[in-house]
């Protein structure tokens, strides 16, 4: 590569950072959905059938299901022709998707385009920023990947009071416009911040040493080699137990303390926020440590202690306010951890070349967990009135992570 080519980038990559990480800003939002859960259903009522909030949980389920389409596909497009004309368009759907859910009327109305639009403009954008973001830093993959998945995960702490806020003042109709065209623009405006990381390159002052525990990216392969790799698959099944008890976790957070500890709705609102701020701290940490002592050492800390922060709410009860705010907020940083390990973790094993593709199907492991945390955790609840047997079914998964880091270890060593 040209020298002078190479301190450009090596200079510009961290504005292409903090571009990638305001956009994952935006289309974290997402995860505001709670806030205008309750007042759209009040809207729509009014147009036919009663709804409550519950009625409106499908919205939220299709938005992250749909993701690792565009994830994948998008990731094609990444690896042949760059990122930024993905994340515009992702940002175009996102947007659109947000806007007509202020003129939405009926619940399948919501379905498409808070669901369906948001979720795969989601996909679109997430899928770049993180493995674009990755390439540019193949000297500090494990904080970088942390910090670009950090923003996406602490939007749950700030948009939902500026959403609150708007909700509040103009209505639920005006807040789905007025954030629509605020994350449209941004998206698509950063989007033209954002480049291509030329295949080979290496900033300024790096000699692609042992980093996380692998040698550059010797080991390039595409996505049909990486199917092939056992190894793929103790790893997907590894991201899927980490992030199962914290999808449970984080789905059920605010009924967990009401429902389990006695909490006020205020103080359990509060346990939410402490959550997501571990999450959003939990990716960059375990990323930074993953640079320094590898990520499979760090994602094996992180199963332990996730095992003792499962246990800490299991033998939580009405009243045990510490205890529970310790074990959630360990939770949260578990979750968080395997969240930002991931992305430079599978560039590590399989490449940076692909990583837009290989990230992508990797990420399916975190969409079935999305769906089976929350599910297990409901259908506990329904069947027993008690959330405590559901935190024994996710120290169980935990510890099937912990059999599987060794496996991994094993298949990584031949």
């Amino acid at each position: 590569m040209d020298q002078s080519l190479q301190k450009k980038l090596t200079s510009k990559r961290w504005l292409i950072l903090i571009a990638s990480c305001l956009i994952n800003l935006c289309i974290g939002s997402v995860y505001a959905w709670s806030v205008f859960a309750k007042p759209e259903a009040a809207w729509l009522s009014s147009f036919g059938r009663e709804l409550t909030a519950g009625d409106l949980a499908i919205v939220f389920t299709v938005a992250n299901s749909v993701g690792p389409i565009t994830l994948i596909s998008g990731g094609f497009i990444n690896d042949k022709l760059g990122p930024k004309w993905v994340i515009f368009s992702g940002g175009l759907l996102f947007g659109a998707g947000m806007i007509l859910s202020g003129f939405a009327t009926a619940l399948w109305q919501l379905v498409i385009f808070y669901g369906l639009f948001c979720g795969l403009g989601i996909g679109l954008v997430y899928g770049c920023t993180i493995s674009n973001s990755v390439k540019f830093f193949p000297d500090k993959r494990g904080l970088i990947g942390g910090i670009a998945t950090a923003s996406y995960g602490i939007s749950s702490v700030l948009i939902p009071p500026v959403a609150n806020a708007l909700i509040s003042g103009r209505g639920v109709k005006m807040a789905f416009i007025i954030l629509g065209i605020a994350f449209l623009a941004i998206i698509c405006l950063g989007s033209f911040l954002i480049e291509k990381c030329p295949a080979g390159f290496v900033p300024v002052g790096y000699s692609p040493i042992a980093v996380g525990g692998k040698t550059g990216s010797s080991n390039e392969k595409n996505w049909k080699q990486m199917l092939a790799d056992p190894v793929f698959y103790v790893m997907i099944l590894m991201l899927t137990c980490g992030a199962v008890f914290g999808m449970m976790t984080i789905s059920q957070a605010s009924p967990i303390a009401e429902n389990m500890i006695g909490m006020s709705v205020g103080a359990a609102t509060a346990a939410v926020s402490i959550l997501a701020l571990f999450n959003a701290a939990g990716r960059v940490l375990a990323g930074w440590i993953s640079d320094r002592i590898g990520r499979i050492n760090t994602l094996f800390t992180m199963l332990i202690l996730a095992v003792i922060g499962l246990g800490l709410l299991y033998i939580s009860g009405t009243g045990s306010v510490a205890t529970f705010y310790i074990g959630i907020s360990v939770v949260g940083l578990c979750f968080g951890a395997f969240m930002g390990v991931f992305p430079g973790f599978t560039a590590d094993q399989f490449g940076q070349m692909n990583n837009s593709v290989n990230y992508g199907i990797m990420f399916i492991g975190f969409a079935l967990a999305g769906y089976v945390g929350p599910t297990i955790m409901n259908t506990v609840y329904r069947s027993t009135g008690d959330y405590h047997p559901a935190f024994l079914i996710a120290m169980g998964l935990a510890g099937v992570g912990i059999v599987l880091s060794v496996i991994y270890r094993k298949l990584s060593r031949r």
